[in-house]
């Protein structure tokens, strides 16, 4: 890959016409390319999905499956979400320290690795888990490394891209305790989905600098009121009746309805006031939000299932 600046670590990414030095991979390197944090958030969205579809009896060796799949699958992609954009990460200030741009692995490392974890976790998605799940899972993972990675590099539609592998685990989740997919298990996703873009746009907002030095096209044009801040208003109030179908299709309780209530109105206060410029709210407050609302709204919805 041409015109890519040396790296500092001596790694894969040397000046031209010097010998790079030897990775040094570790455990915890491969580790890093699965992106830890975002994969713990998958499993908590499939974790939840499968609570909520659940019927009957707490069937372990199915959820130990179901995690582990997940997993695999989850960490599997991102490994190639890296490896694809190797180029971009050497390029930003939050990213340039990750395995591949600092040279402790190198993209044949990343590229086995992500494939073998992905078709592991396919496997026992469609073996051990169901085949409705795996469907679930390869289409998360098709569009997550093939329509939303590549998208990044090409317009701002891309967060709108990202949301979908984003909200498909909690379906998946449904699936793999169930074997279906009724209308309850798809409000899952919409609830995930519209929840994604003011909280996705807050960190784009975050790290815009880093994000156009990388070339990514992660913030619409425009100003406010045309672009980003327009854009979370509309998601966070979508999100609102969204997050209230649980109750109305009986997934959920009255208890579950008030809070999801509370939180909604909440959550979407911030956001247009953040918009609005109102107390100068930053960009990280309502990231702060969107990582409050979400976990809280997920707990309320379990402890208040009905089924």
């Amino acid at each position: 890959m041409s015109g890519m600046p040396e790296n500092r670590a001596g790694g894969a990414w040397a000046a031209p016409g010097e010998r790079p030095a030897r990775p040094r991979a570790s455990a915890r390197d491969y580790l890093e390319l699965t992106k830890p944090r975002l994969n713990f958030l998958v499993l908590v969205s499939t974790l939840v999905g499968f609570e909520m579809g659940r019927k009957g009896g707490f069937d372990l060796p199915l959820f130990l499956n179901t995690l582990l799949a997940t997993s695999l699958l989850s960490g599997g992609a991102a490994a190639l979400n890296m490896w694809m954009e190797v180029e971009q990460d050497a390029r930003m200030r939050r990213t340039r320290n990750r395995p591949l741009p600092s040279g402790r692995l190198t993209p044949s490392q990343a590229l086995v690795f992500g494939l073998a974890a992905s078709v592991l976790g396919l496997a026992e998605m469609a073996l051990l888990v169901h085949p409705a799940a795996a469907w679930l899972g390869l289409a998360t993972w098709v569009s997550y490394v093939f329509i939303y990675t590549p998208m990044k590099r090409l317009s701002s539609l891309s967060v709108l891209a990202g949301a979908v592998p984003g909200a498909l685990p909690p379906v998946m989740g449904w699936a793999a305790a169930t074997g279906t997919l009724p209308p309850q298990a798809w409000v899952l996703f919409w609830i995930v989905f519209f929840w994604q873009i003011p909280h996705f746009l807050s960190i784009a907002l975050m790290h815009r600098d880093d994000y156009e030095r990388a070339g990514f096209k992660m913030v619409p044009l425009g100003n406010w009121a045309g672009g980003a801040g327009s854009q979370m208003i509309l998601y966070s109030l979508a999100l609102i009746p969204a997050s209230l179908m649980p109750t109305v299709l009986g997934l959920t309780g009255v208890s579950y309805f008030a809070g999801a209530l509370a939180l909604g109105l909440a959550f979407s206060l911030s956001v247009s006031l953040f918009a609005a410029g109102v107390g100068r709210l930053s960009a990280r407050r309502v990231l702060l939000a969107s990582v409050t609302y979400l976990p809280l709204l997920q707990v309320l919805m379990v402890f208040d299932k009905t089924r």
